[in-house]
């Protein structure tokens, strides 16, 4: 297979794209993208040079290095021109991607495949950036992007902060997270919606936690609650009221 079709193939997969996909970004049919990959025919230079600026590449790499046998190198490269811009890289972990991204979340080059983008805001520090699906943690809306910061030492996250927490049982999930002063080893997940219930996991489970920094969201998804969910909740509120105070009876 000739040195350009390989590569083609070989950064596609790199992404986990399907050819529909890649084809989509690239502004060709995908009969023609598979033509390439299966070296029926000679990728157009104009398709090489829009491959060049989505992996920053050059076209001599391209047409002439066995890129997956240099992909060390390749990585590398990408590292060092994500750090030149002097703000902090934030990849960028879709619902989708949440399956994969337990088994590696600590694998660099996983992480490096992701998409990324950067803030004006933040300067230093490590981010990673989730997206979040359901009504859990409303008003905040479903589709957000929650940016937190990398939690180091479980101790020193704040009582009450909203985190994105990766665990073995629970997967990716933004909640609170309240302290558990009896039980060190033990972590009450607590959703703003109040329709949903607390729960507990242990520390050991924990994979991950970052501190949520930023929220974007849609300007139009921003969330209205009808008389029939304020009536809801505040039944939920007074219920869970009186069985508390049940308890400390």
């Amino acid at each position: 297979m000739a040195i350009s079709n390989q590569n083609l193939r070989y950064l596609r997969k790199l992404r986990g794209w399907t050819q529909e996909e890649f084809a989509r970004k690239l502004g060709i049919k995908r009969s023609l993208l598979g033509a390439y990959e299966e070296e029926r025919a000679e990728p157009r230079i104009d398709v090489l040079e829009v491959v060049c600026d989505i992996f920053k590449c050059t076209l001599d790499e391209l047409l002439r290095k066995d890129m997956s046998e240099t992909k060390g190198s390749y990585l590398a490269k990408r590292r060092m021109l994500k750090m030149a811009s002097g703000r902090p890289d934030i990849p960028f972990v879709p619902v989708k991607a949440a399956a994969g991204y337990l088994a590696g979340y600590a694998d660099p080059e996983f992480i490096d495949e992701l998409n990324t983008f950067t803030l004006p805001m933040l300067a230093g520090g490590n981010y990673r950036a989730f997206e979040i699906i359901g009504d859990s943690m409303l008003p905040t809306p479903s589709g957000s992007v929650i940016v937190g910061e990398k939690v180091e030492d479980l101790e020193e996250v704040k009582n009450n902060a909203a985190c994105i927490v990766v665990s073995r049982n629970e997967g990716v999930v933004y909640k609170r997270v309240q302290k558990n002063a009896k039980a060190k080893n033990k972590l009450t997940l607590v959703s703003d919606n109040p329709t949903y219930h607390p729960y507990t996991v242990n520390a050991e489970e924990i994979l991950e936690m970052w501190m949520a920094q930023v929220v974007i969201s849609k300007a139009a998804a921003q969330q209205q609650w009808d008389m029939n969910q304020l009536s809801h909740l505040v039944s939920n509120l007074q219920e869970q009221v009186i069985s508390l105070k049940k308890r400390m009876n």
